[in-house]
């Protein structure tokens, strides 16, 4: 079916071919602050796998060991309750922000946002200004477009490479990275999961960009659930802008019967979603707070005062009062609190030794004659320490109760030692299925102390 003229798509088309943005570079307050965050969190991702804590790398995630590593801190399997913890905090923790000042967290340390606005200096290094791009865009291909294209195709293939391998560096220690790829020696998977993070990044903020924000992060659809009318977001005061209209600098705007906004469209054309503030709060809005910057750029020009564009809400619009302890915060931060106390207390009380106690399933009990009924366990001791253990094992619980195995134990800083244990029990006492503590103590000043029980299974009558 054919398009009616003006539109760029079909009736009946499920899918809408959306315009190129094209955001002019903007200076000022806000526009520091973004790339201040650029330079802070990139410098952080691409460095944190090279930092090195006690002669390893600090940062590490080591997924065939199953070890976390992350500066002085070991976490093991038995310790991903602890990340399950984070993400909770950290989800309502964006709610907690998200219902005081908005989607700041979108526009200054998104991670779409963050390589956007670094793909977006490239293009803008490479090509030029707005409209260099614009015209660069619609002219027809020369030498000198074919150059600029592959030359910022280059550096943008360049940095989205760097990614993929500084983010395969936090899961394989980088070094040997390093190696492994200058050597051409590098695993498949290896080289798989660098390619894919590395072409990841260079489709999402090389060219689908504002587009990721827009259809593809769920965060846009239901961030008006976490708003109120104290919610901090990036607004337009009709009351002072409107009627819009353009003015000569210095001249008297109320006397035209027009408001301070001279309809320049400078906050559309700095806006990287490519919206018009000035509509009214938008789920496309990132605030990213760069119509801000170029609002109050032209009001300084035209000689009124800024603000017209600003951090406010619906209330303080309506000459309101701001009200910050409202039931939604008090809700989110007392969670908040709850979950952080939480996480400190377990961790601060976190052992540094795990035993586990398996029973042998293969044989329910053994008369061993004189010395009685004995039981096979299996003693699995986790030194989570980066320093050497020695350990004393002792098992209570029965009258008459024996290790029949050594009970000295030596265990490496963070290893594993598994350890065949037989415990017997004198027949008058072994009789149906009993209570036992294994205790397992350190005998090297530590004062590490850890009790697990387990079942002592006998015959069903008693001797």
């Amino acid at each position: 079916m054919a398009g009616k003229p003006g539109n760029n798509y079909e009736y009946g088309a499920l899918y809408r071919s959306e315009d190129k943005v094209y955001p002019r570079e903007v200076k000022g307050r806000f526009a520091t602050l973004r790339r201040i965050a650029m330079i802070v969190l990139l410098g952080a991702f691409y460095g944190g796998p090279w930092l090195l804590w006690d002669d390893r790398q600090a940062v590490l995630f080591d997924l065939p060991a199953r070890k976390f590593y992350i500066f002085g801190m070991t976490l093991w399997p038995q310790d991903f309750v602890y990340l399950a913890l984070l993400l909770i905090i950290l989800a309502v923790s964006l709610f907690f922000f998200t219902a005081i000042a908005g989607r700041l967290w979108c526009g200054f340390a998104c991670p779409q946002t963050v390589w956007t606005e670094a793909f977006t200096w490239i293009e803008r290094a490479v090509e030029g200004d707005r409209s260099k791009r614009i015209k660069l865009d619609r002219a027809p291909w020369t030498a000198e477009k074919i150059r600029k294209k592959v030359l910022k195709q280059f550096l943008w293939v360049t940095l989205a490479l760097f990614t993929g391998f500084s983010f395969v560096g936090y899961f394989t220690p980088v070094r040997e990275l390093a190696a492994d790829l200058a050597s051409f020696e590098a695993n498949a998977w290896t080289v798989f999961w660098l390619l894919f993070y590395a072409f990841a990044t260079y489709g999402n903020a090389g060219f689908m960009r504002e587009q990721v924000c827009k259809y593809m992060c769920p965060y846009a659809r239901f961030q008006g659930a976490m708003f109120d009318r104290d919610t901090l977001i990036i607004s337009y005061d009709t009351e002072r802008g409107e009627p819009r209209g353009s003015r000569r600098r210095g001249s008297d705007a109320e006397a035209q019967g027009l408001g301070d906004c001279i309809d320049c469209t400078m906050c559309v054309q700095v806006c990287p979603t490519g919206i018009d503030i000035r509509e009214g709060l938008q789920y496309e809005c990132i605030a990213c707070a760069a119509c801000i910057d170029a609002c109050d750029t032209v009001m300084d020009k035209v000689g009124s005062p800024r603000g017209l564009i600003r951090y406010s809400t619906e209330r303080a619009l309506e000459h309101k009062s701001y009200r910050l302890i409202r039931p939604r915060t008090v809700v989110y931060s007392g969670i908040l609190v709850v979950l952080l106390a939480s996480m400190v207390a377990s961790m601060a009380l976190r052992k540094p030794t795990i035993m586990d106690v398996i029973r042998d399933r293969n044989a329910l009990y053994r008369d061993v004659g004189r010395q009685g009924i004995e039981n096979s366990f299996t003693i699995r001791i986790i030194n989570k320490h980066n320093e050497d253990h020695r350990y004393d094992l002792d098992v209570s619980g029965l009258d008459g109760i024996q290790l029949r195995t050594d009970t000295e134990l030596a265990v490496a800083g963070e290893s594993v030692v598994t350890v065949p244990v037989a415990v017997t029990v004198p027949h008058e006492n072994a009789a149906g299925g009993n209570i036992i503590r294994f205790t397992l103590t350190s005998t090297d000043g530590s004062n590490i102390k850890v009790v697990e029980e387990s079942r002592f299974r006998g015959p069903a009558e008693e001797y």
